[in-house]
């Protein structure tokens, strides 16, 4: 009987290699069936300013009809389907890496956003979505009074999300 050395990390290295077979087969890109399902998700960029919080995404070669927007419970949900258009039959395509088929992005709000308001614009690929924030939420500014000789002074202050 042979002995066998303790390998504490054979059994994660073991479920790590099962965890990257499931990927590589099934949500793999450059296969035929990555294509025919069409999985694919636009990219998006969030981000705020003193109004409102603003999502970008990208949509090239898409219409303003082929994409949806809507809120509820709180979630922005963006759904659309990009189309392969074959151009003509006699066209051989030798790689096709630009990706097609439907898709769907959902992004919970935080709660210093409304959805009343809310705006959706279509322009050279790029859908942007701005929803206004909340009153409450918004930098104020505070004067300070006090000594009768001094000038007041005026501090800003930014509503903290967590209290709100």
């Amino acid at each position: 009987m042979s002995i066998i050395k303790y390998d504490p990390f054979r059994e994660l290295r073991s479920l790590q290699d099962e965890m990257n077979r499931l990927f590589m087969t099934n949500y793999s890109r450059g296969s035929e069936e990555g294509f025919a399902s069409g999985a694919w998700s636009p990219k998006v960029d969030i981000f705020e300013n003193k109004e409102n919080l603003v999502i970008e995404a990208e949509l090239p070669g898409m219409k303003r009809e082929d994409v949806d927007v809507s809120i509820e419970n709180n979630v922005l949900t963006l759904r659309g389907e990009r189309k392969f258009e074959k151009k003509d039959e006699g066209d051989n395509y030798h790689r096709v890496e630009r990706s097609y088929g439907a898709f769907t992005r959902s992004f919970t709000l935080p709660q210093t956003v409304t959805a009343e308001g809310a705006t959706a614009d279509f322009k050279n690929g790029v859908l942007r979505v701005q929803l206004l924030k909340r009153e409450e939420t918004k930098a104020r500014k505070i004067e300070i009074t006090g000594e009768a000789a001094a000038e007041p002074k005026t501090i800003e202050t930014k509503a903290n999300a967590a209290n709100g």
